[in-house]
């Protein structure tokens, strides 16, 4: 190799030793006769000097390099003078005395310094990503993220988990965000589709007898694009047979916090990590994936003003909906501006109304004074336990999901703008028993909340002909500082269950044969029970990061309109590509 040593390694026990180096010029500084270089690889930096006069030879080609040309070094390890060593650097004891060198590429000005941990137009980092990724900080982001795929690799597989790859062009279904197609050139008028999971094959492979599977697969869907989304993105995807929900909870409970433990900075706030149903998490956040790091719970005020005189409240609670309150510290100074705009959250998340209540040295201040008597403010002071300072926000509808929503929203903005969430911890969480099925009024149809292959809960199946909206699913998502981390669930593993899934979501018989056919024949030869999870590699990596977009730590993402800055793409095919693939394009 064209190096003996990483610049990063060098430490005071290597003094007096011999080295070669390689890497590239992150920072130069010239004292005239003497030059000194700090020479920057994978592992980190060290500081190089050549003195003119001890060796005329070598500063002759090192005084020539500038930042970012790739040079080698060869030199002595000596510790810095008294006085001079860095606290900063892992190397900062040491420097490297050079007595030879050679440029081994030279390199033009970068469009931006990757020296200097500044604020960059992202537009720019991801047209020059292969610049933008040599920056310490994108290099730690990198790292992280292999750390964090290989200690789940070791953790798996010391737990008799095979890691079997699954095929990328695979066959168009419906459910779920849109595909990604390939057109088959061999099938004129026929298309593949990119996985958007491995979902079907991994179940598959239950059926195939292999009893505990995991891939750290490469996942495809083609839908609008944020901060936690990628149109291709990495998962951890597992399954497992002869399992129930708690076996999951287990291992991942059991991954995650050696994960944190052995790779992040923080504790975990509480292990072993809270299990919250859905109706629960939505009753006390408005949200399937609370932030726990702070508190603000919803508080249920229904009682108290059922048979008030204000027709708001207590005709949401005669129509079988809910009145609930959150309570914003220290807010009751806010300005009519800031009431108005957290009114206009409200409504946006379908509220049609926010009542607050400014809890002031001078006595309480409510948008709605003149309909609540004075007992009944005293009352809903007590049962939200405001303090003086303190702003209550107060939702009711005949709705009660409406309500937990818009105090959700509310809940996770106030959190956010007032820096509620604790920054010194990781909160995780389970949440589980979704609903199996959702109503969507776009389709006029139900739709599967996690995916048509999740099993109901066993006691709910008969509700599923009858009342779909009351049936709960083996369903369980791990979250994580209020993210989403990670969902799976205890699958559908006999015919009759699955074609019966299939109706209560308007697939008929002929469409289910023609789409899913190869899954429910696989179920009559022995398929097992089996469940398993999918959680967010770059999600994960993010959070253990501190960084809110997922672009940080992906090597080469997409932007926000899934194109690609460096490689120009998506882009236009020629014209003999379109003929072999017996395509052609459609303008307008």
């Amino acid at each position: 190799m064209l190096k003996s040593v990483n610049c990063g390694e060098l430490r005071a026990e290597h003094a007096g030793q011999t080295v070669t180096l390689a890497g590239w010029v992150h920072r130069r500084r010239d004292h005239g006769a003497l030059i000194f270089l700090d020479l920057r690889d994978r592992s980190g930096i060290v500081q190089v000097t050549c003195d003119r006069v001890a060796n005329e030879a070598a500063y002759a080609v090192l005084n020539a390099a500038r930042s970012e040309y790739v040079v080698q070094v060869m030199g002595v390890v000596r510790l810095r003078p008294d006085g001079l060593a860095n606290p900063n650097m892992p190397t900062g004891d040491v420097e490297v005395v050079a007595e030879a060198g050679q440029i081994l590429n030279e390199a033009r000005t970068p469009p931006f310094y990757i020296n200097e941990d500044v604020e960059l137009d992202e537009a720019l980092r991801l047209k020059y990503r292969y610049l933008d990724l040599r920056r310490p900080a994108m290099q730690k982001n990198i790292i992280l993220r292999h750390d964090v795929v290989h200690l789940i690799r070791e953790f798996l597989s010391s737990r008799d988990f095979l890691e079997i790859e699954t095929p990328m062009l695979i066959k168009t279904t419906p459910e779920g965000a849109r595909d990604y197609v390939v057109p088959s050139r061999v099938h004129p008028g026929n298309f593949y589709a990119l996985p958007q999971s491995p979902q079907q094959l991994k179940q598959l492979l239950m059926v195939a007898g292999y009893e505990k599977y995991f891939q750290i697969a490469r996942c495809f869907r083609d839908e609008d694009l944020r901060a936690d989304r990628q149109p291709e993105f990495t998962q951890l995807d597992l399954e497992m047979s002869f399992i129930d929900r708690e076996d999951i909870i287990s291992l991942l409970g059991e991954l995650y916090t050696q994960i944190i433990e052995q790779l992040g900075s923080k504790p975990i706030l509480q292990k072993p990590f809270p299990v919250l149903t859905y109706a629960d998490a939505m009753d006390r956040f408005g949200s399937d994936k609370p932030d726990l790091r702070f508190g603000m719970e919803h508080v249920n005020l229904s009682d108290l003003l059922a048979g008030s005189a204000f027709g708001v409240f207590s005709g949401a609670v005669a129509g079988g909906g809910k009145v609930k309150g959150i309570v914003a510290p220290g807010c009751a100074s806010y300005s009519r501006k800031d009431l108005d705009e957290l009114a206009e959250v409200a409504k946006r998340a379908g509220a049609k109304g926010l009542v607050h209540i400014a809890y002031r040295e001078d006595g309480p201040k409510s948008s709605a004074a003149k309909f609540l008597t004075e007992s009944e403010i005293d009352a809903l002071q007590q049962r939200l336990n405001a303090q003086t300072g303190d702003l209550a926000l107060i939702v009711a509808d005949a709705d009660a999901m409406v309500v937990a929503k818009v105090l959700g929203e509310l809940r996770v903005l106030l959190g956010r703008r007032l820096g509620l969430a604790r920054k010194d911890v990781h909160a995780l969480c389970w949440v589980v028993e979704f609903p199996l099925l959702e109503w969507s009024g776009e389709e006029g149809r139900w739709t599967a909340m996690h995916h048509p292959f999740t099993s109901a809960m066993d006691e709910d199946w008969d509700l599923l002909d009858s009342d779909p909206g009351k049936v709960r699913a083996k369903a369980y998502d791990i979250v994580m500082d209020g993210w989403e981390v990670g969902g799976g669930s205890i699958r559908i593993h006999q015919r009759h269950r699955q074609s019966q899934m299939f109706k209560a979501l308007g697939i008929e018989a002929e469409e289910a044969e023609e789409k899913f056919g190869h899954l429910l024949e696989a179920f009559e030869y022995g398929a097992p029970p089996h469940g398993g999870i999918a959680t967010g590699i770059d999600r994960t990596v993010a959070i253990l990061a501190g960084i809110p977009s997922i672009r940080e730590v992906i090597a080469f993402p997409k932007t926000a309109s899934a194109t690609d800055l460096m490689f120009r793409s998506p882009s236009e095919i020629s014209e003999r590509q379109l003929q072999e693939l017996h395509l052609a394009i459609r303008k307008g």
